[in-house]
């Protein structure tokens, strides 16, 4: 009789762990009669904890000065600029959504948006210097503004030093964004952020003034900005909330010795054949277990949305350092990924004839996806298909 030995992932905790157990042993058994399910629940004994209660975190921003709702004009700034980061051109579309219709223009007049589009054409041929201290792209952006179909209504909408003001903070928020979305070293502070905004929008038309006022009011009606401000003074609540995740992991790679430790005492009191199911941080653990230890009771290791490859590839796997080959007491290794999952990765390209990639999809975007393999029966047929 084949023994599944199911470990768990990041931020499982009793009563969900039993649940997720039941959830996966339904799923084999009814493929396969004789199997036993035997869960690892590694988190209650292994897993991270706030072990102070929480001392660790700092107080809710903003000091004591705060508006309405218990906003303070920092936490309303930041959640601005974070819809712009996520969508510099936020402010544009709320913008043209409110403009009137058009009517026939006289002969020979010009439309509302030919000024900016000449100023944000003028802007670009300077290059990136205009905006030197926040990074590489205004050129680009400058470029791509002014092409926008959307300026045009917005222009509509808008009085020109409002437009001008919105153009300048999206320049600002896509230079911004691409230098994020490179894993830029340095990002500017919200002083310089919002000084070089500032010049921006002087040089677009508009009269001196705090970018702060106006058009700002836009980009607060986004989806998402009011999530934002939550999530920023909601601090405590949601890292206690979410710690177990991101703790497990750190605590892992740092003190993982006593949760591979309890797998290989489980693993010693099996009859083979046994097989190792872990998901996520739990494919980690088992991976790392038998690349540190021979377990010959062990004839298949199964690995679902696991990082175990990627930590691997970039020096992190607490028992193999890149490019060191698995050892050759290794069980075959299933690895299943879901496109969609973006805590997934491949073994086979680092370890040829080793690891067997198969690809699962659960339909569901990230994050959800990564939480998604035990409802998908595809997962359940690849796993039993290769068991002993």
């Amino acid at each position: 009789m084949a023994t599944v030995v199911f470990i768990h992932g990041t931020g499982v905790r009793e009563p969900g762990f039993s649940k997720l157990a039941g959830r996966v042993a339904a799923g084999l058994t009814a493929l396969r009669e004789g199997l036993r399910i035997v869960p690892y629940y590694w988190g209650g004994t292994h897993g991270a904890t706030l072990a102070a209660g929480g001392a660790s975190l700092p107080a809710e921003p903003g000091g004591t000065s705060r508006g309405p709702a218990g906003r303070s004009p920092g936490d309303e700034a930041a959640a601005a600029w974070a819809a712009l980061y996520a969508d510099p051109y936020a402010e544009l579309v709320l913008a043209a959504a409110g403009a009137p219709q058009v009517t026939e223009r006289a002969p020979g007049s010009l439309p509302p948006d030919h000024a900016i589009r000449a100023r944000l054409a003028a802007l670009a041929a300077q290059g990136d210097a205009p905006a030197a201290e926040l990074g590489p792209g205004l050129a680009r952006a400058a470029t791509d503004l002014a092409a926008h179909p959307l300026l045009g209504p917005a222009a509509e909408a808008l009085a020109p030093d409002d437009l001008a003001i919105l153009a300048a903070r999206s320049l600002t928020a896509r230079v911004l964004a691409d230098a994020l979305d490179s894993d830029a070293p340095l990002v500017p502070v919200g002083d310089l952020r919002d000084a070089v905004t500032d010049r921006l929008a002087a040089t677009l038309g508009a009269q001196p003034r705090g970018t702060e006022r106006g058009v700002r009011s836009l980009v607060l009606r986004v989806a998402g900005s009011a999530a934002s401000r939550a999530a920023v003074r909601r601090r405590r609540a949601l890292t206690e909330a979410a710690h177990p995740a991101a703790g497990d992991i750190l605590r892992y790679l740092s003190r993982g010795e006593a949760a591979r430790t309890g797998l290989r005492d489980l693993v010693a009191g099996l009859e083979p054949p046994v097989a190792l199911v872990g998901h996520s941080l739990g494919g980690i653990i088992a991976l790392d277990t038998l690349i540190s230890t021979p377990l010959p009771q062990v004839r298949l290791l199964v690995t679902a949305g696991s990082q175990g490859p990627f930590l691997y590839e970039s020096g992190s796997l607490p028992s193999l350092e890149h490019p060191a080959p698995l050892p050759p007491y290794m069980p075959d290794w299933l690895n299943l990924y879901d496109p969609r999952d973006l805590l997934s990765y491949l073994g086979a390209g680092l370890f040829p004839g080793r690891v067997t990639d198969v690809p699962v999809d659960s339909r569901q975007p990230f994050p959800a996806s990564h939480s998604a393999y035990w409802t998908n029966p595809e997962v359940y047929r690849h796993i039993v298909d290769r068991l002993p």
